[in-house]
């Protein structure tokens, strides 16, 4: 992509998906605002991603308070004066449980964040690339439990088809006014956060790679290549789309 030092916000950017989102955005030229709850990792990822050139920077953020999203961005615009991508990529994903034995207090955590979250941030996100008049470009992080039920996952496929739902409909009303919203809708990544779980017993391996046919977990580098490319001009007719990159999950 080809940048005049334009800025980008990646929620949850420190780790994982966000990370390697950020990596890319930062060789293109891009000044990254990494965000996340945790400033010790977050500083860590500001160094990694910039650590064959480029600029990004560190602004500590919980999506699951309105003030803190909107001190987030009024941060953003003070200090670069300008918003040109975003990806709202922070999330929960709390527990494996049926619906009826599902705990309704994680539930209303999921909701908080995977939901009215990302709405916060998509919507002042929105207004600032408006305001600007040069448009600009979004991501939001869906998931198969999205686009599909996913047995003992209820309460997070819940959250998920809400962040479609936002997506296609911002898609809709913006995108000819300059402002591109899509998502991605990743099958299974191996990321910190899965394999922890699957050493806790949390989750099963083998069934999880069951799921798809491509036989194997996804890479956090896999699902940001095609948010980068969503990002791109590459994309420019593009909007309100869910892309999937779910190793022939959803091909099933």
């Amino acid at each position: 992509m080809s940048t005049d030092k334009k800025v980008a916000v990646i929620t949850g950017g420190a780790t994982g998906i966000g990370k390697e989102t950020a990596r890319l955005l930062v060789a293109d030229g891009v000044h990254v605002v990494i965000s996340g709850r945790r400033k010790d990792v977050g500083e860590d990822a500001v160094a990694e991603v910039t650590a064959n050139g480029g600029s990004a920077s560190f602004l500590a953020a919980d999506m699951d308070s309105p003030e803190s999203i909107q001190s987030l961005f009024d941060s953003v615009l003070s200090e670069h004066g300008r918003l040109d991508y975003a990806v709202n990529n922070a999330g929960l994903a709390h527990e494996t449980a049926s619906i009826v034995d599902a705990d309704p207090v994680k539930f209303q955590e999921m909701l908080s964040t995977n939901v009215m979250g990302l709405f916060l941030c998509l919507q002042r996100e929105i207004k600032e690339m408006l305001a600007s008049g040069r448009g600009g470009a979004i991501v939001n992080l869906a998931s198969i439990a999205g686009l599909n039920g996913i047995p003992y996952s209820g309460p997070y496929a819940a959250t998920k088809h809400a962040v479609v739902g936002l997506t296609k409909t911002a898609g809709i009303e913006y995108s000819s006014r300059g402002v591109r919203v899509n998502a991605v809708a990743p099958g299974a990544i191996k990321t910190d956060i899965i394999a922890r779980a699957i050493s806790l017993g949390q989750y099963d391996e083998e069934t999880i790679i069951d799921m798809h046919p491509m036989a194997r977990m996804g890479k956090p580098q896999e699902i940001a290549a095609g948010i980068h490319w969503l990002l791109s001009d590459q994309a420019s007719f593009v909007a309100g789309t869910i892309l999937n990159i779910d190793g022939g999950f959803q091909a099933k």
